[in-house]
């Protein structure tokens, strides 16, 4: 197979991380230890439109632009952090005054989260590598 089309499908998959992210957390109660502040939610989407844009952009064209994609990389960068830090919501509680784990709809635990998020961090590897051997 060739490495274009896995970026391809990362590049798809990405997308949609960044949306069920939004969508999961834009709830008024969203799963987890922690409430999420919606800076943090706010931010890995811009930072994911941005990247999204800009790294479709750099395949588009061929690969012509490597300034669009070293861009596109920073922003999936960010955007692979700031999901890293939406996972900390999962990171239990202690003390006498800890609250139970909330759960919705979407899953039982931290499951989705964990696959989306470090997938996303495989993801942004893999981009990386592309670039970097796309000669």
């Amino acid at each position: 197979m060739k490495p274009e089309y896995i970026v391809y499908v990362l590049t798809f998959l990405s997308a949609v991380v960044v949306v069920l992210t939004r969508v999961r957390l834009s709830q008024a109660q969203a799963a987890g230890q922690h409430q999420v502040g919606m800076g943090t939610v706010n931010a890995h989407s811009a930072f994911g439109v941005v990247a999204l844009v800009l790294w479709v952009v750099f395949l588009v064209t061929g690969h012509d632009m490597s300034l669009v994609g070293v861009v596109a990389l920073f922003f999936y960068w960010l955007t692979a952090l700031a999901g890293l830090m939406i996972l900390l919501r999962w990171v239990p509680s202690r003390g006498k005054h800890a609250s139970d784990t909330a759960d919705d709809r979407w899953s039982e635990g931290p499951g989705l989260s964990v696959l989306a998020h470090v997938g996303m961090l495989v993801g942004v590897l893999v981009f990386t590598w592309f670039y970097a051997t796309q000669g």
